[in-house]
């Protein structure tokens, strides 16, 4: 992959026009479109198309399922024929959910399992009920889901830039980490509501491979030469890990 294909960029926008309007700006630039949430229920599933048609990108179906196995694996087949390139569910609790999803796409849209969002932190997880030794070093618990999730055939996993690397020993090559969390250097590594986050080039040179990056290209006065930037971070990333 180019520097830029590793860039996922959210069309985290109110409006079907100002996401269509930064997948047209950016097409060529990254090289996913994620579509989360709000856009799709704004939207519907018509939306794919239009962002496909709008920008020369694969498409990012961040919708997080988390419900019982059948109803996960009959959404996903619905998801399967939308022609999208991953498509994110929650790890959760279950190996059966995991198992069904990737039942239900058929090979044709990769499964990613959210492990621990990044904008948990261990208090997070102390006060959600989990065993003191996740909400101590909330790696172990990252680790354990993501090796779930690759034992049940997942594509890869979305998490921080700081368990990437362990993941990949744990799972392998071919078994993707997706980082979200990322803040450019230029950015002045700004966290907002993340809160374990990483340059792109100390990401991918701790072994992340999708870097899913944002406010700092939407919100900068010239998009596209922000994306540049990232992508050149990207490829600083890419030698020191070589």
């Amino acid at each position: 992959m180019n520097p830029q294909d590793r860039i996922i960029f959210p069309l985290d926008l109110p409006t079907e026009k100002e996401a269509l309007d930064y997948a047209a700006l950016l097409s060529g630039n990254v090289g996913l479109f994620k579509i989360g949430l709000e856009l799709f229920l704004e939207c519907g599933p018509s939306i794919v198309e239009k962002v496909r048609r709008a920008g020369a990108a694969d498409i990012f179906l961040d919708l997080k399922l988390h419900d019982i196995p059948v109803t996960v694996e009959r959404a996903v087949s619905r998801v399967a024929d939308l022609g999208v390139r991953f498509l994110t569910v929650h790890c959760g609790e279950s190996e059966a959910m995991l198992k069904a999803a990737v039942a239900g796409s058929e090979g044709k849209v990769g499964i990613l399992g959210v492990t621990v969002l990044t904008s948990v932190g261990g208090d997070d997880i102390r006060k959600a009920g989990f065993l003191p030794q996740y909400a101590e070093d909330l790696k172990q618990l990252v680790i354990k889901r993501a090796v779930m999730a690759n034992t049940c055939g997942c594509a890869g996993v979305v998490c921080s830039g700081h368990e990437a690397s362990v993941i990949r020993e744990a799972a392998g090559e071919g078994f993707f980490t997706v980082t979200p969390g990322i803040r450019p250097a230029w950015d002045g590594m700004k966290c907002d509501d993340q809160k374990r986050v990483m340059t792109p080039a100390e990401a991918i040179a701790g072994g992340s491979d999708y870097l899913v990056i944002g406010r700092p290209i939407r919100d900068a006065k010239d998009p596209v030469a922000a994306a540049a930037q990232v992508a050149e971070e990207i490829r600083e990333g890419l030698a020191a890990r070589a």
